[in-house]
């Protein structure tokens, strides 16, 4: 059974969760504050994490900071009661995987929690392959390295995510759709541009310093990967 560590200040959201949760076959417990979560964590064993943004004591990103440094392939799903373009960004920076806005049905929570666990399990599987190469650009998988033209690039995990799959898919249209649910494993919310601004992010890492650009737009279709896509246009 999947261990899933609940951190949320309010009883009754906390309760709603765990009981949830628990009916559809997961262990779930609760802290009540950051620092009874980050205490919990470090003395367990968890194969999940849904936490609260507004937290006592720290907040849900420095929180979600400090798991991410403990076990950097834990999935996290934040909650929160905003909704902004903004919030999103700096909880997928802080390492976050999912985001969810309350009030939410837990049932689409289960959903997204499975699809985290399985994800999980595929990593752990094993990957086919320990470096991407795609023209001067390469990636780690397992070091979680990104070098171009042998300068070595940091990259934050979504954005080290998100280049990762586009190296994977080289040469094709990714729909802003497939991004949000192959990446980032949710269902793309047309009501926010965060695909849009990690694209630009990467932008402005991968190709800002080289003549030939990498990443470009497909305009009203997505984003392509491709060393020669300005010369077919």
């Amino acid at each position: 059974m999947n261990k899933i560590l609940i951190i949320e200040d309010e009883q009754r959201v906390a309760d709603l969760l765990r009981h949830g949760l628990e009916e559809m076959g997961y262990l779930a417990f609760v802290a009540y504050d950051a620092e009874m979560g980050l205490r919990l964590f470090r003395s367990g064993q968890y194969d999940l994490v849904i936490s609260d943004i507004v937290l006592p004591k720290m907040s849900g990103f420095d929180l979600v900071k400090e798991i991410k440094k403990h076990n950097k392939n834990i999935p996290v799903i934040m909650l929160t009661a905003l909704g902004t373009t903004d919030d999103k960004l700096e909880g997928f920076d802080a390492g976050a995987d999912d985001y969810m806005v309350k009030p939410f049905d837990i049932r689409e929570l289960e959903a997204r929690v499975r699809v985290l666990l399985k994800r999980v399990v595929s990593d752990d599987a094993g990957l086919p392959e320990k470096e991407l190469t795609y023209a001067d650009l390469e990636v780690n998988l397992l070091m979680k390295t990104v070098y171009r033209d042998k300068q070595e690039i940091k990259l934050t995990p979504k954005e080290f995510n998100l280049l990762t799959y586009m190296v994977q898919n080289p040469e094709r249209v990714l729909s802003r759709t497939e991004i949000a649910e192959k990446v980032w494993g949710t269902h793309f919310d047309t009501g926010t541009n965060f695909i849009d601004v990690y694209i630009n992010y990467l932008r402005k890492k991968i190709d800002r310093d080289f003549d030939i650009k990498l990443i470009h737009t497909k305009p009203g279709m997505g984003f392509i990967l491709h060393s020669e896509y300005e010369n077919q246009a």
